[in-house]
């Protein structure tokens, strides 16, 4: 029967969006620009580099072996066990495999499972701009509300961005439930001190707040330098989910394999949520990471592999007008272009990543796409986790402007 004779045909209402100021992301339009352009891409933070063949085979092993179905909610066990012996022998904290450590389907899946867990419709929840664009969207879907407390910048040459824990302390209020924070931090190099931990440890126990640290770049921290984790802290640990990722640690960004590690009353919420938007993460490569973390030697030997890249890619800019902000960490290199004359006079930071690509054909992102006002600050972010011959190619075309 026509239903439709009888019935007057009324058109489903819009959606309401529930991340109505989010649009297509300033990486995504570079990526775009930057194939358009046949550029070389030094905007997106991934490797062109292939990952040890070792991983691959593992991940084969592990699927003729039969491991193909299911994994258990929380991870692999085997691999649960190494997180917390890698945490245990890196930080001195020991961390339950069984209660305390959970496998996540990326880094960026652990961040909003955090989220959801801990924060109710109305609380507040402090973010460090500039901040990973995942951060306040994951907020807002949890019915959050951010509170930004902007990075100071560096004030001469040789320094870099640092948190003015004075400023985070003074945007806390009532409703304030957590803080989250990321070191080493992404887009600006920076990593947290000693001093900055302290601070932090004061701050979140005076009042009382959760604690989120996305630890991504633990492995590459440059110079000497060690990296200051939460869980060093342990009135920080005990009131914090911590997140890394074995996408960033093993070149494998493109598997979407990470963790958060946490208290057992904590990581008990933390699963209530990640049971229900992902339930479990793909089996083989559980059982791969598992068996390739018994040789520490890959992660132990990021920091030198991606210093040296650091490294190269600084005497490179050397050759260019680009004035390089110090990077302690990470992978990404922050960059002043004012002295660079694009004919068009002076452009802020996306106008002038969409100009270096077209005239230059190598593509950046600007900082100020990290902050949910932009904010001009005439720096843009390079990825240096490349090849020899892609960043060759790079300084080659920035070198002639």
């Amino acid at each position: 029967m026509d239903h439709s004779a009888h019935f007057a045909m009324t058109p489903p209402a819009p959606p309401r969006s529930k991340l109505p100021a989010v649009g297509t992301t300033i990486f995504t339009v570079m990526s775009a620009l930057a194939v358009e352009h046949d550029a070389v891409n030094l905007g997106q933070g991934f490797p062109d580099f292939a990952c040890d063949p070792a991983l691959v085979d593992a991940v084969t092993t592990a699927m003729q072996a039969g491991h193909n179905q299911y994994a258990p909610m929380p991870g692999v066990a085997l691999l649960r066990e190494r997180i917390a012996a890698k945490v245990e022998t890196l930080y001195g904290k020991r961390y339950d495999p069984v209660t305390e450590v959970t496998v996540t389907a990326g880094a960026t899946q652990a961040i909003i499972t955090a989220i959801l867990a801990l924060v109710h419709p109305g609380d507040e929840v402090i973010v460090i701009e500039p901040v990973y664009d995942s951060y306040v969207p994951s907020i807002l879907l949890a019915g959050g509300v951010p509170v930004a407390v902007g990075m100071r910048p560096p004030a001469a040459a040789g320094d870099n961005f640092t948190v003015p824990w004075d400023v985070v302390e003074a945007a806390v209020t009532p409703k304030t439930r957590l803080v989250i924070v990321n070191t080493p931090h992404n887009p600006t190099g920076a990593v947290f001190h000693a001093a900055d931990l302290l601070a932090l440890e004061a701050l979140v126990t005076r009042h009382g707040l959760y604690l989120l640290s996305d630890e991504v770049y633990e492995h590459m921290i440059y110079d000497g330098a060690r990296h200051e984790s939460v869980a060093r802290y342990p009135a920080l640990a005990e009131r914090s989910v911590i997140v890394s990722s074995f996408g960033k640690t093993y070149h494998v960004t493109g598997w979407k394999v990470a963790y958060a590690i946490a208290p057992a009353a904590l990581t008990h919420e933390f699963r209530k949520v990640h049971q229900f938007n992902v339930f479990t993460v793909n089996t083989p490569m559980q059982h791969a990471l598992a068996a390739y973390m018994a040789d520490p030697g890959p992660y132990l030997g990021l920091a030198a592999f991606y210093q040296a890249k650091r490294d190269y890619f600084l005497r490179g800019l050397e050759k260019t007008r680009f004035v390089p902000i110090p990077s302690a960490g990470t992978y990404f290199q922050l960059v002043r272009y004012s002295a660079i004359d694009t004919a068009e006079g002076p452009l802020g930071e996306a106008d002038f990543c969409k100009w270096l690509t077209r005239h230059a054909k190598v593509a950046a992102i600007p900082v100020s796409a990290f902050y949910d006002r932009p904010r001009e600050s005439g720096v843009v972010r390079f990825c240096f986790a490349k090849k020899e011959s892609t960043l060759d190619r790079a300084l080659e075309r920035l070198a002639l402007l």
